[in-house]
């Protein structure tokens, strides 16, 4: 008999809010990117303006924002997809085929979308606020009272706001993320010329790291401006109509900071992941 070790149920969240702690200027710049309404700076000009005006710290506004959705939004998927994808190996002795991978991360992107909406809007709000005119920032001092705030001002509804675009992308980023790193971590042990190690981790979640950032873009984009907006959208489709006027490329917008920022988040991630998996993992006879 063997002994292996699966991941428990919180090791996703907990992986992926360490890996925000380390990538989240990356995704406050990307933030700011897509929320001009005209390209008027790259990453680096943008990065530049942040610090000149407001110090370094500034590059972490929203951090807390950040770690909370982390622990709702990952730890939702995470847990789903690897809880059920563990039973059903498990169950059948064997590995799930791919598309059964790529349906399973769908349902959990998508739940852990909807639920992680709301410290998701907060963490887009905040990271956003260091641009404004002082007079127009909203000021949360942390993710709580940015959730108390919305919720008292604005009203529950009003937390949920993007929640379908949130939920769809979310859906997209675990197909690329969970479904495609299992794969592709699967294809390369099956070589037999690396073991499962870091570099093995490493590799397969770079891929994965691509495949989400490609597939989750344009949804991406749309969410963080009807996150983000006063009332300046109708609605998911208003918006959608909002920025097919500037082209096929306003879907893309901040294309390479959010690969910049996506694919070193998944690796660290991953790495996380693996190293509490084979650490702390519950240990499984087979």
């Amino acid at each position: 008999m063997q002994e292996n070790r699966v991941s428990r149920w919180y090791f996703g969240g907990v992986s992926a809010s360490a890996a925000a702690c380390l990538t989240h200027p990356l995704d406050l710049i990307k933030v700011h990117l897509q929320t001009q309404q005209e390209v008027r700076e790259r990453m680096i000009g943008m990065a530049a303006n942040v610090v000149r005006r407001e110090g370094y710290l500034a590059l972490y506004t929203g951090l807390s924002a950040s770690i909370c959705r982390q622990m709702t939004y990952s730890l939702s998927r995470f847990a789903i997809y690897e809880t059920v994808r563990d039973e059903m190996n498990r169950k059948h002795n064997g590995l799930m085929p791919f598309y059964q991978k790529v349906l399973l991360g769908a349902f959990g992107g998508f739940v852990g979308g909807f639920i992680g909406t709301p410290a998701d809007l907060v963490n887009v709000r905040m990271q956003n606020d260091v641009k404004l005119q002082v007079e127009l920032r909203r000021n949360y001092a942390h993710a709580l009272d940015g959730l108390l705030r919305v919720w008292k001002e604005e009203g529950m509804r009003k937390l949920f706001s993007g929640a379908s675009v949130a939920s769809s992308r979310g859906a997209l980023v675990s197909v690329g993320q969970l479904s495609c790193y299992d794969q592709s971590k699967q294809l390369v042990l099956a070589t037999g010329y690396l073991t499962d190690s870091i570099l093995t981790h490493f590799l397969a979640s770079v891929f994965a790291g691509g495949c989400a950032t490609i597939l989750c873009q344009p949804l991406d984009v749309v969410k963080t401006r009807l996150m983000n907006s006063k009332l300046e959208y109708g609605g998911v489709f208003h918006c959608l109509r909002e920025m097919a006027r500037l082209g096929p490329e306003a879907f893309y917008k901040g294309l390479v900071p959010a690969a910049i920022r996506l694919i070193p988040h998944t690796v660290f991630t991953f790495i996380f992941l693996e190293q509490l998996r084979q650490h702390f993992g519950t240990v499984v006879v087979t």
